[in-house]
């Protein structure tokens, strides 16, 4: 299969980040799938034609190799945990995680995501990298605290400040928006359980005992908690909602029990060689 030439539509990320550093999100352009999984679905576990995944992953690959790449993306199995993963040279797709990172420059920590927001993270310094795969389950059971930990344990809860070189920046990519993300009072409870201030981030729906969540705003509340101070991308408006905008973004809730199934985009971040 011929892949189109059609990734301008793909997000390089507006943030700070270090000269070696590199990071994309991929969007439905630039692919070979057919519908309901068209066009640049990178997920293989959503019924779609194997080789068209194949296809579309050739195609994120060769965008890595391009000047500045050079890297590799390695895809995790993931199970809307809280576990994390280094990875290396050596690292093979389908690790059991939600979160990775790595000091090894090529490897491109990649996160799938339909609804779901992605986060990476750099230090100013660009010693490390990290994505993370942050639906609402693993983002109330800590996936973004448990990947700084690992990564920038300096960073988290108060304790002694990170050097300056060490700070991480965060970049938060496309995910259903406050508009769209309709849960029950248990999710509510789930984040309020352990941060009363997230009740800031839910609005009464307009049925009883629902309510619309802004996953963007939760998790930039936590990563504050966490000391992240710069957080870029994801603000929660409308252009960043991947129910809203279904010409360029997969959505699993919108698209899934309307059409039979929907695609994946990657969110990737890598140090260059």
């Amino acid at each position: 299969m011929e892949v189109e030439d059609d990734v301008q539509d793909w997000i390089v990320p507006d943030w700070p980040a270090p000269q070696r550093v590199h990071a994309l999100c991929t969007t439905r352009s630039g692919g070979v799938s057919a519908a309901p999984w068209d066009r640049c679905n990178l997920g293989d576990h959503v019924g779609d034609d194997p080789r068209a995944v194949r296809a579309n992953r050739a195609a994120l690959a060769a965008a890595l190799r391009q000047p500045g790449g050079a890297a590799r993306p390695v895809y995790l199995r993931q199970v809307h945990g809280t576990q994390v993963m280094r990875l290396d040279r050596a690292s093979a797709d389908g690790l059991s995680a939600d979160a990775c990172g790595s000091e090894a420059p090529g490897v491109a920590c990649t996160v799938l995501v339909a609804d779901c927001l992605p986060v990476l993270f750099t230090d100013r310094a660009g010693t490390r990298v990290a994505a993370a795969h942050a639906g609402w389950r693993g983002l109330a059971a800590g996936v973004l605290e448990q990947t700084l930990a690992y990564f920038w344990p300096l960073a988290l809860y108060g304790q002694a400040r990170a050097a300056p070189e060490n700070e991480v920046i965060a970049w938060l990519g496309p995910c259903i928006g406050p508009q769209a993300f309709e849960v029950g009072a248990e999710v509510r409870a789930a984040f309020c359980a352990h941060e009363p201030q997230a009740a800031r981030c839910f609005a009464a729906g307009p049925r009883p005992g629902k309510y619309f969540a802004s996953l963007a705003a939760l998790a930039r509340q936590r990563l504050a908690a966490a000391g992240v101070a710069q957080v870029c991308g994801n603000d929660g408006t409308a252009p960043w909602c991947t129910v809203g905008n279904p010409s360029r973004f997969f959505s699993h809730r919108r698209d899934t029990a309307r059409l039979g199934g929907s695609g994946r985009m990657a969110a990737c971040v890598w140090l260059d060689g």
